[in-house]
């Protein structure tokens, strides 16, 4: 796993596109903070640009780092999630301008996931995770599902659980707003 992260870091340090395995459905991934990287992500999916992206970060800890106002209920509802849960925040700030929602919101998940934990420590800075897919065709729930024109897009594929065949959905979405009420977006 070391040699894949190493690998992966290389890229995104670049302002590359990953394509990785994730708590969720396999992902396209890059520098959450590069404006560059965030447009060929949106490129390579064939998604209109103002449809905002999901943040990854390692720990919770980093939340005030991205987002101005976190309500308390943003950390239990993160703890206790019993799926992967990605939680919408208004405010987003110090993310590229391409991955933050035109109404300044942010979609920010927490991955109970070794790859995606360690990548993220090491690289010191949120990562974008969107499903591996084109836009608006259907999610590709394991990698052999996933089309040749975003194989061949990606400046890296990581060699890790590419044979896994355990079915993975996208995560819970959760709006929360500044008073600490929420809504469920997708359950």
């Amino acid at each position: 796993m070391r040699e894949e992260i190493n690998k992966a870091l290389e890229v995104l340090k670049n302002g590359g596109v990953i394509l990785y395995p994730t708590d969720t459905v396999w992902g396209l991934g890059c520098d959450a903070t590069n404006e560059e990287a965030v447009a060929k992500v949106n490129e390579i999916k064939g998604r209109p640009a103002e449809k905002s992206l999901i943040v990854l970060l390692d720990t919770d800890n980093k939340l005030q780092s991205y987002v101005n106002e976190v309500p308390e209920v943003a950390y239990d509802l993160i703890e206790y999630a019993e799926k992967p849960l990605t939680v919408v925040f208004s405010n987003a700030k110090n993310l590229a301008s391409n991955v933050i929602n035109s109404d300044g919101s942010v979609g920010i998940r927490i991955p109970k996931h070794e790859f995606c934990q360690q990548l993220i420590q090491r690289f010191r800075k949120p990562i974008v995770s969107t499903s591996a897919n084109i836009s608006g065709e259907v999610t590709a729930r394991f990698f052999d599902e996933i089309s040749e024109q975003i194989k061949d897009a990606v400046d890296y594929i990581v060699d890790l659980e590419q044979e896994n065949r355990t079915p993975k959905q996208p995560s819970t979405i959760v709006k929360l707003g500044t008073g600490g009420q929420f809504e469920f977006i997708r359950k």
